[in-house]
């Protein structure tokens, strides 16, 4: 994953030019997004986020509808507080829970106005689409790739 590492540093400079700097490292579950990411960070001094262990703590005191309407804000947050311009985001399965109704790449996309987001994406790439889970799955996700920054290890992903 040291050649995907490369590859994300050298387009962070690439999406921070863009409308959305949004740049999704995409690849299955296990297949080392958080190492990868970790290298990132040692090249950069990005810091890294556990998205799922930030959001939990924050909501823990929350109502599950509270949860549904503060969610949005509540990551911002995070994001916001993190030092420099350029922030890596893992762990963001929670975003996909079901029971939160958001739209997961719209919220990154909202993130990435401010500062560059480097997003762990567990899923893939296929036929011209971003997938997240399988096909009838709760959490499923299926996006045009139209406008996403993409990297990842696949030789067949979009570049």
């Amino acid at each position: 994953m040291d050649a995907v590492a490369e590859q994300i540093v050298q387009k962070i400079d690439h999406a921070a030019a863009l409308y959305h700097r949004l740049l999704l490292l995409v690849a299955p579950v296990g297949a080392g997004k958080t190492s990868t990411l970790c290298a990132v960070c040692d090249r950069t001094g990005a810091p890294r986020i556990n998205v799922n262990l930030e959001l939990s703590l924050r909501m823990l005191g929350l109502t599950e509808r509270q949860r549904v309407l503060q969610l949005p804000r509540l990551l911002g947050e995070i994001v916001s507080v993190a030092r420099g311009q350029v922030v890596l985001l893992d762990n963001i399965e929670l975003l996909f829970d079901v029971a939160y109704k958001q739209d997961p790449l719209r919220l990154l996309q909202g993130l990435s106005r401010n500062k560059a987001v480097v997003a762990a994406w567990s899923g893939c790439v296929d036929e011209g689409h971003l997938i997240y889970a399988a096909p009838g799955h709760p959490e499923y996700r299926r996006y045009p790739l139209d406008g996403l920054l993409i990297a990842s290890p696949e030789p067949t992903a979009f570049r």
